[in-house]
């Protein structure tokens, strides 16, 4: 689904410092670029475009403009994981001043970005206070630590690519495919829905569908399906004051 951030076009950047008890982002895209950092989240996973795999304590991504990525609880048994993310407008890049020679790293790190950029322990170790103490500071020293942060990140060295693809590299036939099955799962998860209904609605066959709801949920699709379900159902129990059955 599209996520709508709250980053207006008069913003260079947001920080969100939250605490969880529980880790649940649906799998989601929006234009903003975004680095995410996490903290006490060892074994939650984390999908980005076709690549799914479990984090460590420490957790340093960075998520270019409209690739698909989500996380979960999974086998994580922290109550209390610490996130930092910071998203960016993507002509915060393509302003006259990353042009110049001294920010010339940092613009070179965001043609990776659209494939997501997994940083190593000891570089996520290393910017763990900087990032920590961001929400803390007035916009000035922000955006002062946070150029700092993004050149250590353009300098840093071991860093992994984590999808295959690129949302530049879908196929023009699947660009829309995930919207009109999120959006008939939403519609109908109260009904039985089956694997070939479903296939045959976006015009394709079971064994490909398998493949690319695979890749782009890092689930089966009946898995994709009881997570909505379940979350349904626990919305409906905070918000209603529903019974279990």
């Amino acid at each position: 689904m599209r996520e709508i951030t709250p980053l207006s076009s008069e913003d260079s950047f947001l920080v969100f410092d939250r605490i969880h008890k529980s880790f649940e982002f649906p799998y989601h895209y929006h234009p903003q670029v975004e680095l995410n950092f996490i903290v006490h989240g060892k074994a939650y996973k984390r999908v980005v475009g076709d690549h799914s795999d479990e984090i460590d304590d420490l957790e340093l991504v960075l998520i270019g403009p409209n690739l698909p990525h989500c996380c979960a609880n999974h086998n994580c048994k922290s109550k209390r994981s610490h996130e930092i993310t910071i998203q960016f407008n993507q002509d915060f890049f393509s302003q006259a001043l990353m042009a110049k020679n001294i920010f010339k790293p940092i613009s070179n790190l965001m043609p990776d970005s659209i494939k997501g950029i997994l940083f190593s322990q000891e570089t996520a170790t290393k910017l763990k206070n900087s990032l920590l103490n961001l929400s803390k500071m007035n916009s000035f020293d922000s955006f002062v630590e946070v150029m700092k942060i993004l050149n250590q990140l353009a300098n840093s060295k071991d860093r992994t690519l984590l999808s295959s693809y690129s949302i530049e590299q879908e196929k023009f036939s699947y660009k829309y495919t995930m919207q009109i099955v999120h959006d008939y799962v939403h519609q109908n998860f109260k009904s039985k829905i089956m694997l070939n209904d479903i296939a045959a609605l976006v015009n394709i066959s079971i064994p490909t569908f398998n493949r690319f709801i695979k890749q782009r949920t890092g689930k089966t699709f009946i898995n994709y399906l009881n997570d909505i379900r379940v979350s349904y159902t626990v919305r409906w129990m905070l918000d209603r004051n529903m019974t279990i059955s």
